[in-house]
């Protein structure tokens, strides 16, 4: 996963693979500092996708469940924030590689879920 996010400061990204030791996380800041860590959300609506994932995250959710947070999360950050938006491309990191899980407009997603809580 690459996901990256420009501004007045710089470059943001988070990376996300597998080697030896399992699957791995990292968010690299602007000055070039490394974090690990189970969860990351880079960008101007990321304060919406934390939200969503800290009341939902469970360290033993199943793939399925994981795949749904991590939808749910970027859906309320492109609904909430004037400069996210669009689709959400959603993969799953194995050892093997890299799945793609689904292609999802992100305004279909927020009026749908809408609809279902009616």
């Amino acid at each position: 996963v690459s996901t990256q996010s420009t501004g007045s400061s710089g470059i943001n990204a988070e990376y996300g693979g597998w080697d030896k030791r399992g699957p791995g996380l990292y968010y690299v800041d602007s000055d070039g500092q490394r974090t690990t860590n189970y969860m990351f959300s880079v960008g101007s609506g990321s304060t919406y996708a934390y939200g969503v994932m800290d009341t939902g995250y469970r360290y033993d959710m199943s793939v399925e469940e994981a795949c749904e947070l991590g939808k749910k999360s970027i859906m309320h950050a492109g609904h909430r924030d004037a400069m996210s938006g669009g689709v959400v491309n959603l993969y799953h990191m194995r050892e093997d590689g890299w799945v793609k899980v689904s292609q999802t407009d992100i305004s279909q997603m927020y009026y749908q879920s809408l609809d279902e809580k009616k």
